[in-house]
């Protein structure tokens, strides 16, 4: 901890930061265009064994679950990833890209556990990064599972629309 605080103001400065990281990565992100989005890191690159996402449904059951999670893609004049776009909104390369906007927002929260080193105590640390990762892994995972899920039809296809 580098700077000093007691637990109760640490724990304001933990709320304040998540918001501003949290609404400030999402509308980063939802203000990139779309092209921004195709262009493949190493966090966003599709592995081979994620294709069809049967890594995710079978290891993490996300087809189970991923609709109790609430979406925030309309959020800052986003796309909402409930159900897939019309052909006039982009069809099925909008909904690849809007997961890869998710993905990227999510990783971006993961990112900024660092900085909640600098004012909490090791176990106040711990809670802040158990928070991010419970609260950001679920949401990255099911973009990702329905990106592998597109991708998989896509290539199948060969038409994105």
């Amino acid at each position: 901890m580098l700077i000093s605080l007691t637990w109760q103001r640490a724990l304001v400065f933990d709320v304040i930061a998540w918001v501003l990281i949290g609404v400030g990565s999402g509308y980063w992100q939802a203000k990139r265009p779309l092209a921004a989005l195709r262009t493949m890191g190493p966090f966003t690159r599709m592995g081979a064994r994620e294709y069809g996402g049967a890594r995710y449904r079978k290891w993490g059951r996300v087809h189970l679950w991923k609709d109790l999670i609430p979406d925030a893609g309309t959020w800052f004049g986003g796309l909402s990833k409930r159900k897939l776009p019309s052909v006039e909104n982009g069809g099925r390369l909008r909904f690849i890209d809007e997961c890869v906007r998710a993905e990227r927002t999510h990783l971006a929260l993961i990112g900024a556990i660092p900085l909640f080193v600098v004012w909490n105590s090791p176990s106040m640390f711990a809670g802040n990064v158990a928070f991010a990762l419970v609260g950001n892994i679920p949401c990255w995972m099911i973009a990702r599972y329905n990106r592998a899920r597109l991708m998989n039809i896509a290539a199948k296809t060969s038409r994105l629309a």
